[in-house]
C-alpha cells in the first residue's frame, strides 16, 4: 500500500477533532471523503500532510513511517496537497509560484524545475498566464494554480481539499478531466469535496467522516445512499 494512515487521532483538550481514523490508498487509487462542515476532514489532511501532529496513530508512505516527519519532509517524500482556500503567493507570477513549489517542495534544481513547471502550466491551461501575477487570477485559475503547485512537488499522493467549490458545471468538467489525467499517471488521489457529482466522476471509493470519526467507506453510490449517511447530510431521519 502506498499510503497508510492508521488510528489517527487529534484532540484539543476534551474535543476530539479526529477520532481513530484509518485510510489507505495505493498508486492510482482515488478515495473521496465527504462529511458535514466541521467534521474533521481538513484536520485529517493536515495530519497526513504534517502541518498538524497527531496525538496518536501512525502514517506510512510506501512502508516508511513518516509520522514524525515535518510537513516539508513529507512533501519531499511525495505528499502534495491543495488548500480549500487558494493560497498563491500573490506577488509572484504564476510561473514563479510553481518554481518555488518545485525547488523547495520537490527539491529540484532550478534548470530542471523550470522546464517541468512550464509543462505543468501548459497541461492545466495556464501557460498563457505564466507571467501574470497570481493575485490577478480568477477563481478557476486560482484553483488550477493550486493543482499545478501540488503537481510541481512531484507527488505520489495528492490531497485535494474542496478544489471544485465555487466553480460552474463547465469549469468542474474541465477540472475533473485534469484530475483523471493525474490519476492515470499512477498518482494516488484523496479528495475532500462537497460537490458530490464532481467527486463521483473520479473516485472509486468513498469515506464519510462525522464528528471526527469515519463512519463508512466503500462503493461511492452505495455509501452515499445509506440511511446513516443520508441522516448525517439531511440532519433528520432519512
Amino acid at each position: 500500500m502506498l499510503l497508510e494512515a492508521t488510528g489517527l487521532g487529534k484532540s484539543y483538550g476534551a474535543l476530539k477533532v479526529v477520532d481513530d481514523v484509518s485510510i489507505a490508498v495505493d498508486a492510482g487509487d482515488a478515495l473521496g471523503i465527504i462529511g458535514p462542515n466541521g467534521a474533521g476532514k481538513s484536520t485529517l489532511f493536515n495530519l497526513i500532510a504534517g502541518s498538524v501532529r497527531p496525538n496518536r496513530g501512525t502514517i506510512r508512505l510506501a512502508g516508511r513511517d513518516i509520522t514524525a516527519l515535518s510537513a516539508a519532509a513529507r512533501c519531499r517524500a511525495g505528499i502534495g496537497r491543495s488548500f480549500q482556500i487558494p493560497r498563491p503567493w500573490v506577488g509572484l507570477t504564476v510561473y514563479e509560484n510553481l518554481l518555488v513549489a518545485a525547488e523547495f517542495g520537490a527539491g529540484e534544481a532550478a534548470a530542471m524545475a523550470g522546464s517541468d513547471c512550464l509543462a505543468i502550466l501548459d497541461r492545466l491551461g495556464l501557460g498563457h498566464l505564466a507571467d501574470v501575477p497570481a493575485g490577478r487570477l480568477r477563481l478557476l485559475e486560482r484553483k488550477r494554480l493550486e493543482l499545478a503547485r501540488g503537481l510541481a512537488t512531484r507527488p505520489r499522493v495528492l490531497l485535494l481539499d474542496e478544489i471544485a467549490g465555487g466553480l460552474t458545471d463547465l469549469e468542474c468538467e474541465s477540472l475533473i478531466e485534469a484530475i483523471r489525467g493525474i490519476r492515470k499517471e499512477g498518482v494516488a488521489i484523496i479528495w475532500i469535496e462537497h460537490v458530490v457529482h464532481a467527486l463521483f466522476a473520479v473516485v472509486d471509493r468513498l469515506a464519510v467522516i462525522s464528528f471526527g470519526a469515519k463512519i463508512a467507506e466503500g462503493d461511492p453510490q452505495e455509501v452515499f445512499a445509506s440511511r446513516q449517511v443520508q441522516e448525517i447530510y439531511l440532519g433528520v431521519p432519512a
